[in-house]
């Protein structure tokens, strides 16, 4: 009897942890909650602070687990009756992306898109100004990328700097972008707020669930 029980007890914790491949019943497909979700993964593509397509993305979809993909899909509910949408830029983000991220902060002379995604920083200090992470959030699920757009041609809105600018004017306190830019940032935060999600000090497009699922795992399924 002793033997069974301690051979259901090692079943059940071996069965109850998060596996390194894609965990089906805990993470969906956010398009498939919000119709209406723009999807532009900007780490699929070259438009980004790395310059180059990202380890781990394969195709455009946002994964997040299911508890922040409903409420994000409560979020655009939320919104809509104002003329507004969600775009998401990144969301579940591999483990291997993020090691690809360390790899390009330590190819120092590589500068290429200093200009127009970290201008006024030594890219050898983002990580330690606390731009970037050795361990992001983003793989844990929960955290997303994202800006507002208008329902009707899902244009984005203005928001005073774009996705992935590290500076202090990307900073949700930051006063000295347009009042336009400042009101935009508000609204959502706000909706995000509401909806069970924590804003970041030093970029107005991320966001993580507070009762995120997976405090203490980080996924490496690749996005496809």
């Amino acid at each position: 009897m002793a033997i069974r029980a301690m051979f259901f007890t090692v079943f059940i914790l071996v069965f109850s942890m998060p596996s390194s491949g894609f965990p089906y019943s805990a993470f969906a497909d956010v398009s498939k909650l919000i119709p209406d979700l723009v999807v532009d993964l900007r780490y699929l593509g070259t438009a980004n602070f790395v310059g180059a397509k990202i380890d781990g993305y394969e195709k455009p979809v946002c994964y997040l687990t299911k508890s922040a993909a409903e409420a994000l899909a409560h979020v655009q509910r939320d919104l809509a009756p104002k003329g507004f949408g969600l775009k998401v830029f990144d969301c579940y983000r591999p483990a291997r992306a993020v090691a690809h991220f360390a790899r390009w902060a330590k190819a120092i002379d590589d500068t290429r898109t200093k200009k127009d995604f970290y201008p006024e920083l030594d890219k050898r200090n983002l990580f330690r100004d606390g731009y970037l992470a050795t361990r992001s959030g983003h793989s844990r699920g929960s955290t997303v990328d994202l800006t507002l757009v208008t329902l009707s041609d899902r244009k984005d809105v203005d928001m005073g700097t774009p996705f992935d600018f590290f500076s202090a004017r990307s900073w949700p306190s930051d006063r000295s972008v347009s009042a336009d830019a400042q009101a935009n940032r508000r609204i959502l935060s706000a909706a995000m707020r509401k909806r069970g999600f924590l804003p970041h000090s030093k970029e107005w497009w991320h966001f993580t669930l507070a009762k995120e699922p997976f405090p203490d795992s980080y996924f490496d399924f690749p996005v496809r």
